[in-house]
């Protein structure tokens, strides 16, 4: 399951990333996985090969899955492999990030490193917090609200911006505010119950195997080593429904 990059526009090259994974690795479902939970697909004891969050990872799913590596997207100011939150607001909107947390803050789920929590550790270094918030399911959706003039800003992750600039006519609706401090990607992960050195050999011979088009559609560079200590040492935000108390 490749969901947490799998926009329209990704979805060919993502198959064809799988494919050349299955073939090095000899084995696997012959198509990825779009129908399914994503906690039931990082959960399942046959999971061979599955991205996840960060903050998943961190907070339910660390003792229960092996660590495959973490892709590098190159993403500027981050060390290979790490990613960071950007928030952004209306293009028209001149307002300063502390301005902007007099409104509503649009985020896609309490368990997202990239659209919650490190968000929020970032506010809350700057003694401030969002007055009000919005779940909206999605980056994607979060970034549309803002947009639309249902809520004032946002956290995306990096990766996530740089592909709806790309695809989508929202990077001409927003503007970057301001950016959190790196912290480790979004994992590949596979169950206990898999050789886990032997996926990622076959993860990075299919990235070294990419076409360039498909290399340049997925952002991906190469697979990096990031110890499950690293993960684990992120700080965790309060819940929204804890910050809206504490606000």
């Amino acid at each position: 399951m490749l969901g947490m990059y799998d926009m329209p526009a990704l979805r060919a090259s993502n198959d064809r990333f799988w494919d050349l994974i299955r073939t090095h690795l000899g084995f696997g479902p012959a198509s990825l996985e779009r129908s399914r939970d994503f906690w039931d697909i990082w959960r399942d004891p046959d999971l061979i090969f599955a991205q996840t969050c960060g903050m998943p990872y961190r907070t339910q799913l660390h003792d229960a899955v092996q660590l495959i590596g973490t892709p590098d997207y190159g993403l500027p100011g981050c060390p290979e492999g790490y990613y960071r939150s950007v928030f952004v607001a209306r293009a028209d909107d001149p307002r300063s990030l502390a301005e902007l947390t007099d409104g509503v803050f649009a985020y896609n789920e309490p368990l997202s490193q990239s659209g919650w929590s490190a968000p929020i550790t970032h506010l809350s270094r700057m003694g401030l917090s969002p007055k009000r918030l919005q779940q909206t399911g999605a980056h994607a959706n979060s970034a549309q609200s803002v947009a639309e003039d249902m809520s004032d800003f946002a956290a995306l992750d990096a990766l996530t911006w740089e592909l709806l600039k790309a695809h989508t006519d929202l990077g001409g609706a927003l503007r970057d505010v301001a950016e959190t401090e790196p912290t480790p990607g979004l994992p590949y992960i596979t169950s206990k119950s898999q050789d886990a050195p032997r996926i990622a050999r076959a993860v990075q011979a299919a990235i070294d195997d990419l076409a360039d088009e498909d290399r340049g559609n997925l952002r991906i560079r190469g697979l990096i080593k990031i110890p499950a200590s690293a993960y684990l040492a992120i700080p965790t935000a309060a819940s929204p429904e804890a910050q809206l108390r504490s606000s």
